[in-house]
């Protein structure tokens, strides 16, 4: 049976026509404790979800689809190791890349935090070795410079955390990331750059990544001409380190297969950035601070596992963005950090949640016939407000945003923090009340500006408030997310764990190279836009 056939998703939709109508104004005018009831607070993350258009039956109506759904036995699967990664056959276990010593997770009855822990050790000896200078480049000079070198999770992981904790980074050290296979990306990531001091991590699973191997034999030959070494010189073991699982490929590229770092692969790319993945993190922050990040992830994890639905942060974010998603027909999820160090936080999320749950089948392969993942977007504020926050104020299109603040600044500077606080706080209020027309005419407006300066309100947020952005709190707050897109996958009924979409470009590009390179006009076999284009695009590079 469909979720959307359940008596449970019936009762939400005759529920939906109750509350539709309703402004939030009429809400909190009817509940005077509702800001402080509808909240939560786990472990220093605090949650106030009252500025949502539902009420308690909305909350206790989502629970039972939960329920329905059997959110509690996918979270205890996905725990046991269990392979819910069906289309793939593998288990899911981020979760073990943050266990604690001494805690049991089991793939195929085996025990893999033993494993997780080695590998963590092994790039804790090495980061030692890289910041203190022990570990030297091909010249003994000591290595300043670390470049990391991959695509999407192998990417946007380690980039977004370097900046959310580059208050915690080894300041007389530059890290760069490079992912796109425009040559532009590598050139400005290199320019300024000494070859004897640049370290490049390469992270790719199987070492194939078309595009993170094009990088990384750019990198090499980069590296090479800088120390002015031929092809076959031995500099390469002394400035190239891999994240991988093939150490085949591995050291046929001219890396020791000593300083290749592994991961498994029920670790997927998106939820890997707290495993080896996480390289030029360490480096960047050290493993003391890393293994903090990790006690973060593992404290929300542990919420997540063990907390009642109704009480239970992560699973109450994905219940409500179900409740807008499916029910009110929203398209996108804004995503506004109050803090310039998660400048990338939003287009982290963005493959977080739409590589995982941007599915047309459910599990079983059926179409679907109700919206899965949404579009998220966002930047950080106050940047956006003078940016597209007209839009969510007075457009016409429903917007559910989070806003995520921290209490204390990493750096207090004047009065800076109580001003983006004040916004922090001022936006979610004018978000929710808005301003009617009688209190804008009452201003004394001229009558013809009334209807442009009038907020309808009614807009639906989550403030998310915690002390300071720390290792530990960022730790919290992406494993927070990564359960939410869990709890929707599993109310979809959908796979969030593999990525097939990504797949058919990649394969299409791989057959239009040597087309591009072939040295005659080939015979192109594509449909007439795409072979007017290539034949467009060769005759302008001759």
């Amino acid at each position: 049976m469909a979720i959307t056939d359940t008596a449970e998703w019936q009762a939400l939709q005759a529920h939906y026509r109750q509350i539709e109508p309703l402004h939030l104004r009429d809400l909190f005018a009817q509940d005077p404790s509702r800001g402080s009831r509808l909240a939560l607070e786990v472990d220093g993350i605090y949650l106030d979800y009252s500025k949502n258009r539902l009420t308690d039956e909305t909350i206790r109506l989502l629970v039972a689809l939960a329920e329905r759904a059997g959110l509690r036995a996918r979270i205890d699967a996905m725990f046991a190791g269990e392979k819910i990664n069906v289309t793939e056959g593998r288990a899911v276990l981020h979760v073990a890349l943050r266990a604690p010593e001494g805690e049991h997770i089991a793939v195929d009855g085996a025990d893999v935090v033993p494993e997780v822990h080695a590998v963590l050790r092994k790039m804790a000896d090495f980061c030692d070795r890289v910041r203190s200078g022990a570990w030297t480049g091909h010249t003994g000079r000591r290595i300043r410079n670390v470049v990391n070198v991959g695509i999407g999770g192998s990417d946007l992981g380690p980039a977004m955390a370097y900046d959310a904790l580059r208050d915690f980074s080894q300041r007389d050290m530059t890290f760069r990331f490079v992912s796109n296979v425009d040559g532009t990306d590598f050139w400005e990531s290199v320019r300024d750059l000494d070859a004897a001091e640049t370290l490049f991590v390469i992270s790719s699973k199987t070492f194939t990544t078309l595009e993170t191997l094009t990088n990384a034999r750019t990198a090499r030959a980069w590296l090479l001409a800088g120390l002015g070494e031929p092809e076959d010189s031995p500099a390469v073991a002394r400035h190239f380190v891999a994240v991988s699982t093939n150490e085949e490929k591995v050291r046929e590229f001219g890396i020791d297969p000593a300083n290749m770092f592994g991961f498994w692969d029920w670790v997927g790319g998106r939820y890997s950035y707290d495993s080896a993945i996480g390289l030029s993190l360490m480096l960047a922050i050290g493993a003391e601070q890393f293994r903090e990040m990790l006690a973060g992830f593992h404290s929300m994890d542990t919420h997540f596992r063990t907390a009642p639905f109704e009480r239970n942060l992560p699973v109450l974010l994905g219940l409500i963005g179900v409740w807008y998603d499916d029910f009110f027909g929203a398209e996108t999820q804004a995503i506004l950090p109050y803090s310039q160090y998660l400048d990338r936080f939003p287009a982290y999320l963005q493959q977080l949640d739409m590589e995982s749950d941007g599915k047309s089948v459910d599990l079983d392969g059926n179409p679907v016939t109700y919206q899965t993942g949404p579009i998220v977007w966002g930047q950080p504020g106050t940047n956006g407000q003078h940016a597209f926050y007209q839009l969510i104020h007075q457009g016409t299109k429903l917007i559910p945003c989070d806003f995520i603040g921290f209490v204390h600044a990493n750096h207090e500077v004047g009065d800076h923090q109580n001003l983006l606080m004040a916004n922090f706080f001022a936006q979610t209020e004018a978000l929710a009340f808005g301003k009617t027309a009688e209190e804008v005419a009452a201003e004394g407006v001229p009558a013809f500006q009334v209807p442009h300066r009038t907020f309808a309100g009614n807009q639906p947020t989550n403030t998310i408030l915690a002390e300071k952005l720390t290792p530990y709190a960022l730790g919290q707050l992406v494993a927070m997310y990564e359960h939410k897109v869990f709890t929707q996958g599993t109310i979809w009924h959908i796979n969030s764990f593999d990525q097939w979409g990504v797949e058919l470009g990649k394969v299409l590009a791989t057959d239009i190279v040597p087309e591009l390179d072939a040295a005659d006009d080939p015979a192109l076999a594509h449909d007439s836009s795409t072979n007017a284009l290539i034949t467009r695009y060769r005759s302008l590079r001759t």
